[in-house]
């Protein structure tokens, strides 16, 4: 598949920008990265913007959404800042040409490349060897990888198997109430055993309690993303509210 026909960053025609969202290392306090979540231009919630991308503008959409975070991150965020980027693997035609227009930006705003992480969810059922082939063009790039919503998807655990990312994300169902359910932790901890074993850096996102937030504790889970934390802000980089 080639990007012809597609010129970089057009074809979806609606103005959107972002919020940001703290990954915090509470073992710190420090912010492990942000990541960059799709608003409305009056910091609207994604859903009406989300709603308008389809097969026809896809790939637009896709390298909009790359531009805006990567520029807003320049202007606004802290020296350092690892920023994480979601992105569509249906949208990506040809790995390497498809970068360009993300690539220019970075250098144009002075952004380094290796601040930042493309993550993507698993929930999109896509053909995994196209998948294989752009995550292993960006980790050749010198961008870091990661998995969203992990546990939630089609991949799963075969997906890891062919490719292990810099980062897994647990998805929030597993997250929420795990202090109330015995399995959703006997869950959680063989899947934070195994991903230390590959060496992967596990988030555990969704979470909203201080209850939640103790089990994981105590589980070792240091990287946590959630409102109990920070909620997303629109156009702009804070610091957690409470560790």
């Amino acid at each position: 598949m080639t990007c012809a026909g597609c010129r970089d960053g057009e074809g979806f025609q609606t103005p959107f920008s972002m919020a940001f969202q703290p990954i915090v290392d509470v073992s710190s306090g420090d912010v492990f990265a942000y990541e960059a979540l799709v608003r409305g231009v009056k910091g609207e919630g994604a859903a009406d913007i989300l709603a308008l991308v389809d097969d026809r503008n896809r790939y637009g959409f896709d390298q909009q959404c790359r531009v805006k975070a990567i520029e807003l991150a320049a202007a606004h965020a802290p020296a350092g800042t690892r920023l994480s980027i979601n992105f569509m693997p249906n949208a990506v035609y040809e790995p390497r040409a498809c970068i360009r227009l993300t690539l220019a930006t970075a250098e144009r705003v002075g952004f380094p490349l290796n601040n930042i992480i493309f993550e993507f969810t698993e929930s999109e059922k896509i053909d995994t060897e196209h998948l294989l082939n752009i995550l292993k063009t960006y980790k050749d790039i010198g961008f870091k990888t990661a998995i969203d919503d992990f546990g939630a998807g089609h991949a799963g655990l075969n997906l890891l198997a062919d490719y292990q990312p810099d980062i897994v994300k647990l998805d929030m169902d597993l997250i929420r109430g795990i202090d109330r359910n015995r399995a959703k932790r006997i869950i959680v901890s063989h899947t934070l055993a195994m991903l230390s074993e590959f060496g992967i850096t596990a988030v555990c996102e969704g979470v909203e309690t201080a209850d939640e937030m103790a089990v994981l504790s105590d589980l070792g889970v240091t990287l946590i993303q959630g409102y109990l934390l920070a909620r997303p802000a629109f156009e702009q980089f804070e610091q957690p509210s409470r560790i």
